[in-house]
């Protein structure tokens, strides 16, 4: 019998994880993939949006701002990659100046400091932007993140405080049985007193289990290109056109691996778990790119990409209790700004839903911070020496393009939520992220998963379970 009964590890279910994880209850997290953050979280684009746009009022105005100022101590603490480089809306047209007027007063209205920029002074601080600029809001709060690695981070710094992670653990149906929920998965059957519905695009089919809900949630598809990093401060911010009511459009930035992202599109589609990415779309996405950076060298594209976010069709996040019982705590349509909304998100269910019904006392063992995390990649030359000399395995290099050692990937494989798959490692020590996508590293990887584990190459997924790599050895073909 778990206290609380989280379902979904991505960035929201995992830093909700966290947030619980300061007092002394049991908590555990369902998750149906093979690794935490393997859906929403993963793919998007790695902002934090400093909360000039959301409309005043709304949860994702209120959440936006409050983690905006949480996420200097929660990425220090979570020994996570974070830069405050703020962004820029464009406007391309005369027309569109009035347009960043509204956004101003807007964010007169959120308490977000913003500057309006003529095209000139824009262009100034960014040379490679479009001559046909004619005026941009800068917003210096906004930045960006690895918010994979803010997840894995989370759900360890969670577990290492003693919550539990129930992976492969695809939920089917929920039962209120006296005070507590039978929660039934695909191979086993659980027990809690509360339930957070965290399931991102699922949250709709989850909620509907226990009562007949009045919203719902539809995936929007949003495909992206990832550039080589093969100029430093090519692009300086993060450079947004004008938002819309489809989103805030197709954005290019750098990220804190030093690649450059550039996307979203944005549609509405019919299934929750497509993630295919086609010529057309990505055709337009380049085209509004280049209508801001002109030169953008596309030539220098590594991978393309697509994730889907959890549209709810209230436009806004859900955050709160069921109607028929509020033991079962829905946190549901954490589209943009939902990254940099979460920490925020978290403490509220914590401190205004989950305390209100049951006892939390603090746990007095709570230790905010994870193990650090040493990357070679990030050293100065002589502090690579010194300490590759003390740690040898941190010098023997096993992805060439990311300067990947085998010392990061076997630190990532000792700690408390490890890498169950290729992907997993990839996400967590950038080996295989490079110019080869892994086309020279991928087999060591494989190795070094098998060894770890005491299980045959044949048995390393790619993803999640059953996406394996390897069918055979070639010797036992027929």
């Amino acid at each position: 019998m778990f206290d609380v009964l989280i379902i979904g590890a991505g960035i929201t279910g995992t830093l909700i994880a966290r947030e619980l994880s300061r007092y002394q209850i049991d908590v555990a997290v369902l998750e149906k993939c093979n690794d935490v953050g393997n859906k929403t979280t993963n793919a998007n684009s790695a902002i934090v949006h400093s909360g000039y746009d959301p409309e005043p009022g709304s949860n994702k105005a209120k959440f936006n701002v409050l983690g905006n100022h949480m996420f200097d101590q929660l990425t220090e603490e979570l020994d996570v990659p974070f830069e405050r480089l703020g962004s820029l809306t464009v406007a391309l047209e005369d027309e569109q100046i009035p347009l960043l007027e509204d956004l101003i007063q807007r964010s007169q209205e959120n308490h977000v400091p913003v500057q309006l920029l003529t095209g000139v002074e824009a262009q100034k601080i960014e040379p490679h932007l479009s001559k046909e600029v004619k005026a941009a809001l800068l917003a210096p709060t906004a930045g960006i993140v690895d918010p994979f690695e803010l997840c894995v981070h989370a759900m360890e710094n969670a577990i290492d405080n003693g919550v539990h992670l129930l992976l492969n653990e695809e939920v089917v149906a929920i039962k209120k049985v006296a005070d507590y929920f039978l929660v039934k998965t695909k191979t086993h059957e659980y027990q809690s007193r509360i339930i957070i519905n965290a399931a991102g695009n699922f949250a709709d089919c989850i909620a509907g289990m226990i009562e007949t809900i009045d919203w719902k949630i539809t995936s929007r598809k949003g495909e992206y290109f990832v550039l080589d990093h093969f100029q430093d401060d090519y692009v300086k911010h993060t450079i947004f056109p004008l938002p819309t009511s489809k989103g805030k459009g197709v954005l290019v930035s750098p990220t804190t691996s030093g690649n450059y992202i550039v996307g979203p599109s944005s549609e509405e589609i019919l299934r929750k778990d497509d993630y295919a990415t086609d010529s057309l779309t990505l055709k337009q996405v380049k085209e509004h790119a280049v209508a801001m950076f002109p030169d953008l060298p596309f030539n220098q594209v590594i991978r393309v990409f697509s994730g889907l976010r959890p549209s709810c069709s209230r436009h806004d996040f859900i955050i709160e209790y069921a109607k028929t019982d509020s033991h079962f705590i829905n946190v549901a349509g954490i589209e943009s700004p939902g990254l940099v909304s979460s920490p925020a998100i978290a403490k509220f269910v914590v401190d205004d839903l989950v305390k209100p019904i049951i006892s939390l006392e603090d746990k007095p063992s709570f230790n905010p911070r994870v193990r650090p995390y040493y990357r070679l990649s990030q050293m100065l030359k002589k502090h690579q020496e010194a300490f590759v000399k003390e740690h040898p395995t941190y010098g023997e290099i096993v992805c060439n393009c990311e300067k990947v050692s085998l010392g990061e990937i076997e630190d990532a494989l000792s700690r408390s939520c490890p890498p169950r798959s290729v992907k997993g490692l990839k996400r967590r020590t950038r080996a295989g992220f490079g110019k080869c996508q892994g086309s020279f590293c991928q087999p060591r990887v494989v190795l070094i998963l098998a060894k770890h584990y005491g299980v045959s190459p044949l048995d390393i997924p790619l993803d999640d379970v059953g996406s394996n790599i390897l069918l055979e050895k070639i010797k036992e073909v027929k």
